[in-house]
């Protein structure tokens, strides 16, 4: 590890930067343990740190893992709080939450509120608020009445309910019955997690949970599709989760998950260029627009790059600058570089 990639992991742990997460661990010599990017301890000098890629190199340099970070737990491992209220749910999903149900489960409401907003965007009434919804959906799509989904879902009034349907679904019920419904869903991975978007048969969107203007990205989606989009899995989704586990173990070089790709006829021939980079290889946004034919389109090629939705599939993490720099990333320019730094590796490269 150089000199340089050393100062910037020890900038990180300073800052207690999670885009760091996953990336690299920290083994302090003057205490026999190892760390993740964001432990909360007390930050060793920097001639006290070791830095390893992965908490098995830390394991094998004889350290033992910190009990206040826990560097061998996922860093977005959901919390005892968040799992039993999400088992709750599941055990009673058209149940309306009040605050006595809290206390029965010896459940502080304010921690569950906050832990859920932190874990998926939402507070966890607005959670069971959404399965309760997307119960209503399917009974709509069969054909029962909308009366009957408003009093499941423990609406009195049919405009609360078509409010609360069009805030969590993106769609009306005299609407949706006719429209397209895609399926959202937070899949962890060792640098950070990410949402996954779906129907029954193909992958619409697959991001970093951080990437900047990923509401809006999904806002988009949901418009140019037409959809309500509501929690859940499907067969695509599940497909990625898998293949993203190889992935980042190194034992996969291609993704097989059928993927819908939405847009202009430019964008479509950008982004199947982009497929064609091999793993290990990068390409500047020069080469791209020489490559499909259109040299003076720089600008817009990465434009084009910058509107992928499908990202690791779609790689435009493999898009560097003309001098060689790696240049922006919606997904953090530290995840870039590492994502580069993994499939560079030969064992990776050559399967």
């Amino acid at each position: 590890m150089t000199d340089d990639k050393k100062q910037e992991f020890y900038e990180a742990l300073l800052e207690k930067n999670s885009a760091y997460d996953g990336l690299f661990f920290v083994g302090v010599k003057s205490t026999g343990v190892f760390c993740r990017p964001t432990c909360p301890a007390r930050k060793p000098k920097f001639e006290n740190c070791e830095f390893y890629h992965t908490a098995e190199e830390a394991l094998l340099a004889s350290f033992r893992p910190c009990k206040r970070c826990s560097p061998l737990s996922h860093p977005n491992q959901v919390s005892e709080l968040v799992q039993k209220l999400v088992q709750a749910v599941e055990e009673n999903p058209e149940k309306k939450w009040r605050e006595k149900d809290f206390r029965e489960l010896a459940v502080d409401e304010s921690t569950a509120r906050r832990q859920f907003k932190k874990r998926f965007g939402m507070t966890f009434v607005q959670y069971a608020r959404a399965r309760r919804m997307g119960l209503a959906m399917k009974e709509i799509r069969s054909g029962k009445a909308m009366i009957d989904a408003q009093l499941t879902t423990g609406y009195e009034s049919s405009s609360g309910f078509r409010d609360a349907f069009s805030r969590i679904m993106g769609d009306a019920p005299a609407f949706a019955k006719d429209n397209h419904i895609l399926k959202a869903s937070w899949i962890d991975t060792r640098v950070g997690p990410m949402v996954a978007i779906a129907d029954e048969t193909e992958l619409y969107l697959l991001e970093f949970v951080d990437r900047r203007g990923l509401e809006k990205e999904i806002e988009v989606l949901r418009n140019k599709t037409r959809s309500a989009i509501i929690p859940g899995k499907t067969k695509p989704i599940e497909s990625i989760q898998k293949e993203l586990d190889l992935y980042f173990k190194g034992d996969l070089v291609e993704f097989h998950t059928p993927v819908r790709l939405i847009g202009t006829p430019f964008q479509l021939m950008v982004w199947g260029r982009l497929k064609e980079i091999p793993a290990g290889e990068t390409r500047s946004y020069t080469d791209i627009a020489r490559e499909i034919g259109k040299p003076t389109a720089v600008r817009a090629v990465a434009r084009a790059n910058g509107s992928n939705q499908l990202a690791l599939i779609i790689p435009c993490h493999r898009v560097i600058l003309s001098d060689g720099s790696t240049g922006g990333y919606a997904g953090g320019t530290a995840r870039k570089k590492w994502l580069l730094e993994l499939e560079s590796e030969s064992h990776w490269v050559s399967k």
